[in-house]
Protein backbone atom coordinates (compact mmCIF):
# COMPACT_ATOMS: atom_id res chain seq x y z
CA UNK A 1 0.00 0.00 0.00
CA UNK A 2 2.88 2.24 1.16
CA UNK A 3 6.50 2.54 -0.04
CA UNK A 4 7.92 5.44 2.47
CA UNK A 5 7.61 8.47 0.18
CA UNK A 6 7.30 7.16 -2.75
CA UNK A 7 4.41 5.20 -1.79
CA UNK A 8 1.12 6.05 -3.47
CA UNK A 9 -2.83 5.82 -2.05
CA UNK A 10 -5.47 4.40 -3.99
CA UNK A 11 -8.18 6.49 -1.51
CA UNK A 12 -8.46 8.76 0.74
CA UNK A 13 -9.13 5.81 3.60
CA UNK A 14 -6.15 4.37 2.97
CA UNK A 15 -4.05 7.58 3.46
CA UNK A 16 -5.85 8.01 7.05
CA UNK A 17 -5.07 4.66 7.79
CA UNK A 18 -1.98 4.53 6.78
CA UNK A 19 -1.77 7.88 8.94
CA UNK A 20 -2.97 6.64 12.32
CA UNK A 21 -0.93 2.95 11.88
CA UNK A 22 2.33 5.22 11.88
CA UNK A 23 0.71 7.21 15.28
CA UNK A 24 0.82 10.98 13.50
CA UNK A 25 -3.36 11.11 13.18
CA UNK A 26 -3.18 13.77 15.30
CA UNK A 27 -0.06 15.38 15.68
CA UNK A 28 0.39 18.78 14.22
CA UNK A 29 1.26 19.15 10.75
CA UNK A 30 4.64 21.50 9.90
CA UNK A 31 2.31 24.14 8.82
CA UNK A 32 -1.07 24.15 8.95
CA UNK A 33 -2.94 24.02 5.28
CA UNK A 34 -5.97 26.00 4.11
CA UNK A 35 -8.54 23.23 3.04
CA UNK A 36 -12.21 23.45 0.87
CA UNK A 37 -14.16 20.63 2.15
CA UNK A 38 -15.06 18.36 -1.34
CA UNK A 39 -18.49 17.86 1.46
CA UNK A 40 -19.55 20.92 1.74
CA UNK A 41 -17.27 23.39 0.86
CA UNK A 42 -16.21 25.33 3.97
CA UNK A 43 -12.83 26.80 4.03
CA UNK A 44 -10.93 25.28 7.02
CA UNK A 45 -6.96 24.99 8.48
CA UNK A 46 -5.68 21.45 8.51
CA UNK A 47 -3.49 21.64 11.11
CA UNK A 48 -3.13 17.99 11.96
CA UNK A 49 -1.96 14.88 9.91
CA UNK A 50 -5.48 13.32 10.19
CA UNK A 51 -8.20 16.45 10.44
CA UNK A 52 -12.05 17.44 9.86
CA UNK A 53 -13.98 19.83 8.40
CA UNK A 54 -15.81 21.45 11.53
CA UNK A 55 -18.76 21.97 9.61
CA UNK A 56 -19.75 18.57 7.92
CA UNK A 57 -17.07 15.84 9.81
CA UNK A 58 -15.58 14.71 6.32
CA UNK A 59 -12.60 13.22 7.44
CA UNK A 60 -9.08 14.84 5.66
CA UNK A 61 -5.57 12.86 5.77
CA UNK A 62 -1.87 13.55 4.38
CA UNK A 63 0.65 11.83 5.16
CA UNK A 64 4.02 13.49 6.59
CA UNK A 65 5.93 13.12 3.50
CA UNK A 66 2.95 15.20 1.52
CA UNK A 67 1.96 17.95 3.81
CA UNK A 68 3.90 20.29 2.30
CA UNK A 69 0.58 21.02 -0.42
CA UNK A 70 -2.88 20.59 -0.23
CA UNK A 71 -3.18 19.12 -3.28
CA UNK A 72 -1.99 15.99 -1.32
CA UNK A 73 -4.63 15.94 1.22
CA UNK A 74 -7.18 13.30 0.59
CA UNK A 75 -11.12 13.21 1.89
CA UNK A 76 -11.62 9.65 3.83
CA UNK A 77 -15.20 10.24 4.54
CA UNK A 78 -17.37 11.75 7.03
CA UNK A 79 -16.87 10.92 10.83
CA UNK A 80 -14.68 7.88 9.20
Amino acid sequence: MHDGCAGSFENGKQVVDKVRQMGFAEQPMPMPLDIKCVECGENFEMENFEDKCPKCNMVYGVTPCHAFDPVNVQAAGINY
